[in-house]
């Protein structure tokens, strides 16, 4: 029987990771068409869209919600589903949840060999176990591309929840993971793209946890994902009615980012993040700054709205700070 160790992912599919995200233009037009609802106990839902739901169970106990999958964009079946549960656990942290159960979201060709199905479903247990959770099902179909992710459910206190608004004049922003991702596993080298796969298996939770552990909450909060740091930034950006200034220099970067995005190396994703964001982001950087904080990322890091005393704490535990928020009307400028 074909092994594992014969499987190549990556040449099953065409677009892989979240780079195979829908642009984030139409996918807000179907948001708003469908943001209607009248249940009270919706805490979190469309209106406006964040990282997850969340539903008010009883007081002080609400349910968070989310569901993320998407094709291979490694060759290696562990590395795909350790990072498909990682990236798909994100949004439970960046929630300020706790991750309790998952069901696999699978869609595998036939003549896909069972040992890298196996592969991929055991990577991902052991991270939803990592997570805090456990693996409670799923549902797999026939499929000519693969596909996997997965439904999480976590729990939250209901006056704890963090979204992407709220963030205030006078916040240093700041990011858990590095940046570069999709350019990285388009043009890196073979350790370059090692140490990338790597940082995309790393869970979000001790994140998640060291903002818990602040003295006072995060203001905004949000993981940055298929709309790259400038997507995602404009979203907190617009849901919290102020002005963000990213500072290229201070971006954390994956090894061989900065060199593959300056030799032109760009994703399918760099275009769909340009249209999405349009006049809403400017930058006076250089141009391989500028395509890496519009690169779709998968399993990025938190990106959070804090005090600037805040962000001293969780800058001496490994986080970068990468940004300011101003007053001013909805923007956000990427500077040198």
């Amino acid at each position: 029987m074909t092994g594992v160790t014969d499987v190549r992912l990556t040449e099953w599919t065409s677009c892989g990771g979240c780079a195979a995200k829908w642009g984030g233009a139409p996918l807000s037009a179907l948001v708003r068409q469908l943001a209607e609802g009248t249940d009270a106990a919706l805490l979190v839902g469309l209106a406006p869209f964040d990282d997850a739901a969340v539903y008010r169970l009883a007081p002080g106990l609400a349910l968070v919600s989310t569901t993320d999958f998407f094709p291979p964009l490694v060759d290696d079946p562990s590395d795909f589903g350790a990072i498909a549960a990682a990236n798909a656990c994100s949004d439970v942290f960046a929630m300020g949840g706790r991750v309790v159960l998952a069901l696999n979201i699978s869609a595998f060709p036939e003549r896909m060999p069972v040992a890298a199905i196996d592969a991929i479903l055991t990577a991902a247990a052991a991270v939803v176990g990592e997570a805090g959770g456990s693996i409670g099902g799923g549902h797999t179909i026939r499929s000519e591309e693969p596909i996997f992710g997965l439904a999480v459910q976590g729990l939250v206190d209901p006056d704890r929840i963090w979204t992407k608004g709220g963030a205030r004049p006078g916040d240093v922003l700041v990011l858990s993971k590095p940046l570069g991702t999709g350019i990285v596993l388009a043009g890196g080298d073979e350790g370059d793209k090692a140490a990338a796969t790597a940082g995309m298996r790393v869970l979000n939770r001790a994140a998640s946890e060291q903002l818990s552990a602040l003295p006072a909450a995060p203001h905004a909060v949000t993981d940055v994902t298929g709309f790259g740091l400038a997507g995602h930034a404009w979203e907190l950006a617009e849901r919290s009615g102020v002005r963000v200034q990213l500072w290229g220099g201070a971006l954390p970067l994956y090894a061989g980012a900065r060199a593959a995005a300056a030799a032109g190396v760009r994703t399918g994703g760099d275009a769909r993040n340009r249209a999405y964001l349009g006049a809403s982001f400017t930058s006076s950087a250089p141009a391989e700054l500028e395509a890496l904080v519009v690169d779709p990322q998968t399993s990025g890091g938190l990106l959070a709205s804090v005090a600037p005393a805040a962000a001293a704490v969780l800058r001496a535990s490994g986080w970068s700070e990468v940004g300011s928020v101003l007053a001013g009307a909805p923007h956000v400028e990427l500077v040198p």
